[in-house]
């Protein structure tokens, strides 16, 4: 098997672990475990609780002291333990618990299946600019084969998603193992625990524009979980008025043409992002989120399908020109010492702080919009599309940005 094929297996079973439950564990909550808004929201807020200071501490053991390839084999085979435990529990403390731990082993993979990657590419010779990318997309490509796997087997509102998981995780804990070694690389003179931790990027602050820039990421980052923690249980309460329609019936086959929709948006980055600038790309996926949760609001399973859809359409614009976006902007502005540290502290703001704010708000919204266990999702999805609506309108006004398209395409073409 060649490099590039072991790669591409590492990548595709790196989010197929992830795209077996994130999109429709939501809805076995609500409907098969009786959870609430809150209580749903809680446990999907623990990725960001990951996100804030696991990837940094599996970082330090990979650079200093442990293979790479182990650190996320070992991370992938207790979190397939801990998947597995899950399965078997219904009541919301322990599942709490469990799925927390579950996000400290998990999320710092996302960037250690990076880290090999990009070793492995490098020790044999490629360019990991050119050859990197067609493979990490096999990682959005086994995202929605997990996706349409439990769908189709009919598992969305059971705990068998958590046991194809638990398989996928438990299959590249051992794959990992026999990936080509990626050993720690000694560091020149001493490095300190800020800056093992990325935490030596919050210079970055001192800069008005940066601050602005980062506070509207961690708010942008309160918008990816909302859809991916109540979208399912969302089309699953119009089983009354549209039995055996295709969203009723196939909720993650749905869903997951957001994710396809990615697969294409990301494609447009490098030219609109020359072409426009980061303030009017950021505006753009700020207008976008506002329909994605709009077009919820007044869509259907029915006659109304085709407004879920563009709704799910629209979700890859909403998403990659906001977070590949963002992250080419904070590479280019971060000095060359930091930049590693400023990738780390983007992370923080969006997948830490503002999925976790995301997870937690969200939550509320659907259990103030709840009576006698009715939801009143058009309510919801206007609250969160206002939301968005107030940042598209606040953004443009505090972000003092001059676009230089010179500059931002050495950052895009290098």
């Amino acid at each position: 098997m060649s490099i590039k094929l072991r790669l591409i297996v590492m990548n595709f079973m790196q989010f197929f672990v992830w795209g077996s439950w994130l999109i429709s564990f939501g809805g076995y909550m609500i409907v098969t475990l009786g959870f609430s808004g809150g209580q749903v929201g809680s446990i999907y807020a623990t990725m960001g609780i990951g996100s804030l200071f696991m990837p940094g501490l599996m970082g330090i053991v990979a650079d200093r002291w442990l293979n790479a390839e182990r650190v996320l084999g070992i991370c992938h085979l207790f979190g397939a333990g801990l998947l597995l435990w899950a399965s078997t529990v219904t009541d919301f403390d322990t599942l709490y618990g469990i799925m927390l731990l579950n996000a400290m082993v998990y999320m710092p993979t996302i960037a250690l299946a990076n880290t090999v990657s990009y070793n492995v590419l490098e020790q044999k010779g490629f360019n990991i600019i050119r050859t990197f990318p067609p493979i990490r997309v096999w990682g959005t490509i086994g995202f929605i084969a997990a996706m349409w796997m439990v769908d189709l087997a009919g598992w969305t509102k059971d705990a068998l998603q958590l046991y194809v998981s638990a398989a996928a995780a438990l299959f590249l804990g051992v794959y990992a193992f026999t990936m080509p070694p990626c050993p720690p690389v000694k560091a020149q003179g001493s490095r300190s625990m800020v800056s093992a931790l990325g935490l030596d990027a919050f210079v970055l602050f001192k800069r008005r524009q940066m601050l602005v820039f980062f506070i509207f990421a961690m708010l942008l980052g309160a918008a990816l979980q909302i859809t991916n923690a109540f979208g399912g249980a969302y089309l699953d309460d119009f089983k009354a008025a549209y039995p055996g329609t295709f969203g009723v019936e196939h909720p993650n086959l749905l869903l997951s043409i957001s994710q396809m929709s990615e697969t294409l948006f990301i494609l447009s980055i490098p030219f609109f992002l020359q072409r426009f600038g980061i303030k009017k790309v950021m505006l753009i996926s700020i207008v976008a989120w506002v329909f994605r949760f709009g077009l919820f609001a007044v869509g259907d399973p029915g006659s109304g399908l085709w407004m879920l859809v563009l709704s799910m359409i629209i979700y890859g614009m909403a998403f990659d020109f906001f977070n590949i976006s963002g992250s080419l902007f904070v590479d280019r502005e971060a000095d060359a010492g930091i930049r590693a540290s400023a990738q780390g502290l983007f992370m923080i703001m969006t997948n830490g702080l503002g999925a976790f704010l995301g997870a937690t708000v969200s939550g509320w919204v659907v259990d103030y919009f709840t009576v006698n266990g009715v939801k009143d999702w058009q309510s919801i999805w206007l609250t969160f599309a206002a939301y968005a609506l107030v940042l598209g309108i606040v953004f443009p006004l505090v972000f003092k940005y001059r676009h230089d398209p010179e500059k931002m395409g050495q950052v895009v073409h290098a």
